[in-house]
């Protein structure tokens, strides 16, 4: 995938090498992203929300909406676009913690920390006693594992950190663990989702 005449990837311990859909996080939402975030009532924190394009997509719907990523260079791009952002981790303080009755992990983020139970017991602490979470997972058969990874542009290469991913099949008991109920998941555009509630 290329941007910018950059081409992008994840690049795994293991030697996997993942394409990242560069041109898609710089787009507006697409049909399959519009009709899951019809699942959320406001206000919605979207966790790495990169340049922003869910949150805008919210704001568009009258839905208060936040979003938070580690990098600059994606909220600048938010920011253009006009959507409310900070730059901050989401284990750092977060505001309205508790309040969120929404949050999105969209785009391969419940890989942020390489540790997917610490990453949703954090994010259902920023949930309403009623919040409800969106998840991109990944297919059926893919089994959950923690690893480093880096993000290769071209010739040019990030540090290694640690990441994680998580298939559709093993997100329930993973989320039933950290104060968290299943209670769908789907396939819409050939991308896999879950809803978690909070208990």
């Amino acid at each position: 995938m290329t941007v910018m005449g950059l081409r992008a990837s994840l690049e795994c311990e293991d030697g996997k090498v993942i394409p990242l859909e560069l041109d898609r996080w710089s787009e507006p939402a697409r049909p399959e992203e519009e009709r899951l975030l019809g699942r959320l009532e406001g206000p919605v924190i979207d966790i790495g929300c990169g340049p922003g394009r869910h949150v805008s997509a919210l704001e568009r719907r009258g839905v208060m909406a936040l979003g938070i990523d580690v990098s600059e260079q994606a909220l600048s791009l938010a920011r253009a676009g006009g959507a409310t952002v900070l730059h901050r981790s989401v284990f750092d303080r977060i505001p309205g913690v508790g309040r969120w009755r929404g949050a999105l992990l969209l785009d391969g983020n419940i890989g942020i920390g390489g540790d997917p139970r610490a990453l949703l017991t954090r994010s259902r602490e920023l949930l309403y006693r009623s919040g409800r979470m969106v998840v991109e997972v990944e297919p059926p058969g893919t089994p959950a594992r923690s690893f480093r990874a880096r993000v290769v542009k071209d010739d040019l290469a990030s540090g290694w950190f640690p990441w994680a991913s998580v298939g559709v099949d093993d997100i329930g008991a993973i989320a039933s663990c950290c104060g968290l109920f299943a209670t769908d998941s789907w396939i819409d555009a050939g991308r896999w989702f879950g809803c978690l509630e909070a208990m």
